[in-house]
């Protein structure tokens, strides 16, 4: 994301600063004052993603008249300085990045929306544009990029060609916060539906970016990262794109994160991009005897969706063909009115990728190896859809 500074000359009333790390910087409203004006004194975004943070942080419904005298919070975390450095204090080390935080602490200076320097008082402001880290990210160099959601490991992001580039993908694991989706155990562990989608769909976002694609991340956890271990500790703290909790009702989680999609869509197509596609990705449970390959729906309305899902099925077909001889695949391609595939403005597919509760498919999942043979061969099957 591309951030600028803008260097205010005007004195302003000086914000309320919220001490302790990681809480939300606030400001007093100016005569005249609307979010819009408010934020951009800040030289923050005024995109729809930073419109959605304001109001949740400030439990504003759709009216976005603010109220005088009113103490706001901005979507700006406060941090308290290490005395060392930024990267340190807040736990990057993304170079470039430090350097525009850095940038923006004293232009808000210069300002005089800070009253000092941030070296002298140790409170450090950063924009939560600088968290959100899919859509799209800064370069640490001229063919890498840093993605911190990736976790440490894999963060460091080799773009290798331009192959993708211009198209925008959605990729949505299923389940997630205080739903964790279908329930197995093998070995005395728990295998949880929503940690295996997802750090499938993790790597599955990193393939794309590696080709150029814009990627959005819709369900998000931002302290797993890509995991290598076979059992992959359960928890509730995923939230939807870009920051906002899910809800436990599914009809509420799925017009969340429906919602997110359409939003980014208009965006996207009112500058012009041409493909956009969504993937939602879900492990099946079934009876434990029951072995199945993965399967795929969509939209019965969309041509389009039909063609992406037999494309994904075929080139399934041809790796296990290559790896697997003598193995067989019997995924299918089905359509099935589901709310994500009907709901969402970019053409969508839905993939099931096993029976949790199948020995056999449960090593698909727990093995390292075959979680990245599932994301490489689903990004394979994307790169082929014209």
């Amino acid at each position: 994301m591309k951030f600028k500074v803008y260097f205010i000359t005007f004195l302003f009333i000086l914000p309320v600063l919220i001490y302790g790390q990681n809480s939300y910087l606030e400001a007093e409203l100016q005569p005249g004052d609307g979010v819009y004006s408010l934020l951009k004194r800040y030289s923050l975004n005024t995109n729809s993603d930073n419109i959605q943070l304001f109001k949740k942080i400030n439990n504003i419904d759709d009216d976005l008249t603010l109220k005088k005298h009113i103490t706001y919070k901005l979507p700006v975390n406060v941090y308290t300085y290490d005395g060392r450095s930024i990267r340190s204090t807040i736990g990057i080390n993304d170079w470039d990045q430090a350097v525009k935080i850095q940038e923006y602490n004293e232009a808000m200076h210069k300002a005089g929306l800070r009253k000092t320097d941030y070296r002298e008082d140790h409170i450090l402001w950063v924009p939560v544009d600088f968290n959100q880290l899919m859509a799209p990210v800064e370069a640490e160099k001229e063919n890498h990029l840093i993605v911190p959601l990736f976790g440490k490991h894999f963060e460091n992001v080799e773009i290798i060609d331009d192959y993708l580039k211009g198209n925008v993908y959605y990729i949505v694991s299923g389940h997630g916060g205080p739903d964790p989706g279908a329930l197995a155990k093998y070995g005395g562990h728990t295998l949880c539906e929503d940690e295996y989608a997802y750090d499938i769909s993790l790597r599955l976002a990193r393939n794309l970016i590696q080709h150029s694609a814009t990627v959005y991340m819709i369900t998000r956890d931002n302290n797993d990262g890509i995991r290598n271990e076979a059992y992959l500790k359960p928890d509730q703290d995923e939230v939807c794109y870009p920051n906002q909790e899910i809800p436990l009702n599914q009809i509420k989680r799925l017009n969340q994160r429906v919602d997110e999609i359409n939003k980014l869509y208009n965006e996207h197509k009112a500058q012009g991009v041409g493909k956009q596609r969504v993937v939602i990705i879900h492990v099946d449970s079934r009876s434990s005897t029951q072995r199945i390959d993965m399967f795929f729906y969509y939209n019965p309305k969309s041509k389009s969706g039909k063609n992406l899902a037999e494309i994904l099925r075929n080139t399934i077909d041809e790796k296990y063909s290559i790896h697997q001889k003598g193995r067989g695949y019997s995924g299918t391609v089905k359509a099935r009115n589901l709310h994500m595939l009907r709901e969402t403005s970019p053409v969508a597919v839905y993939a099931e990728l096993g029976n949790i509760r199948n020995t056999a498919d449960q090593r698909r999942f727990i093995i390292e190896d075959n979680r990245q043979a599932i994301a490489n061969w689903l990004t394979e099957g994307l790169m082929k859809e014209k």
